[in-house]
């Protein structure tokens, strides 16, 4: 079983202002004359994590990690202004060619793989290869069944603690209730919400219980933004069109994928990944016996690794 590479820290750093509202905070890992590589964050909203530095190998690969609009170390923290999956798009764009990368691997987990199929849906020619985790298509039924009615039989004890904060004659949309408050101006309303709403994911993510991601997700910072960027998304429909990934697969046809997908991930189900990857045969699909959703997971981490080991092969003996 692999584990995550060893603890790095960033070779340097970078605030990339985007336009004149946002600035996002990027830095670099590993190997600076490596293979370029994107880690692309969950949620929208959720940020970069430490432990994210280390799923590719850092002698291998020149990581880069970025906070998405409103995200993390970005600024301004928990923005809706100009916050959009065309705006996000544009963004690693902007940081591929401020960073003087001509191409590169994508690595995304949840929203991030929603971003990343996007992004080389978008630019194609600009995408050596796709590592992609948990995924989410961003269709109506998959926001209903994890924030309307689905995951809630599963989960009875964690989703009072969910809907708590919103009065029953209100429940018949969850997602608008909860973003009305996320966007109001009683604070205390705004930061139940959030609590409830981020603790809600963070307690489903994993198969078994992890107390350091619940924390994480239950921190008023990552709470809040997390809650108010998916809330807003979720609203607008993603900013994308109906089933959009899918329809626009062909577009992938010459990308080598890896997905890797917890059999029993409640947040985004396993159905997912199996329709991406008959509509991209160019993909291989991993399916992880006892795993959920989240990244952390062993069985996951295991998968990642070696996915990012595999990856980085195949580029190799292509330049032979």
């Amino acid at each position: 079983m692999r584990k995550l590479f060893p603890e790095i820290k960033p070779y340097t750093t970078h605030e990339l202002a985007v336009d004149a509202t946002h600035s996002l905070y990027v830095e670099e890992c590993g190997n600076p004359d490596g293979l370029p590589a994107l880690f692309v964050h969950g949620g929208p909203g959720a940020g970069c994590e430490a432990y994210h530095r280390r799923f590719l190998d850092p002698n291998v690969y020149r990581i880069v990690l970025f906070d998405q609009r409103g995200a993390g170390r970005s600024t301004p923290h928990a923005s809706l202004a100009l916050n959009t999956t065309q705006h996000l798009v544009a963004d690693m764009e902007t940081l591929r060619t401020h960073l003087g990368i001509d191409r590169w691997l994508l690595f995304g987990g949840s929203w991030g793989s929603t971003l990343s199929l996007v992004y080389a849906e978008t630019y194609p020619d600009r995408v050596l290869g796709l590592i992609l985790r948990g995924i989410f298509l961003c269709r109506p039924h998959e926001i209903y069944w994890f924030y309307q009615e689905g995951a809630s039989r599963i989960f009875p004890d964690h989703w009072q603690d969910f809907v708590a904060p919103i009065p029953e004659d209100e429940r018949h949309d969850l997602v608008h209730a909860h973003y009305r408050r996320l966007t109001g101006d009683d604070e205390v309303a705004r930061m139940a919400s959030a609590k409830a709403w981020s603790l809600w994911e963070g307690r489903t993510a994993t198969l078994n219980r992890n107390k350091t991601l619940v924390e994480f997700f239950g921190s008023p910072h990552t709470a809040m933004a997390l809650a108010r960027i998916e809330a807003h998304y979720f609203v607008h429909h993603t900013f994308l069109g109906p089933n959009q990934i899918l329809r626009h697969a062909d577009r992938l046809q010459h990308i080598p994928g890896i997905i890797v997908h917890g059999r029993y991930d409640m947040i985004c189900p396993l159905e997912n990944a199996w329709e991406l990857q008959r509509a991209w045969p160019n993909a291989h699909l991993e399916i992880i016996p006892e795993a959920g959703h989240a990244a952390s997971e062993p069985g996951i981490v295991n998968a990642l690794v070696l996915a990012g080991i595999s990856m980085a092969r195949m580029f190799t003996d292509k330049k032979r």
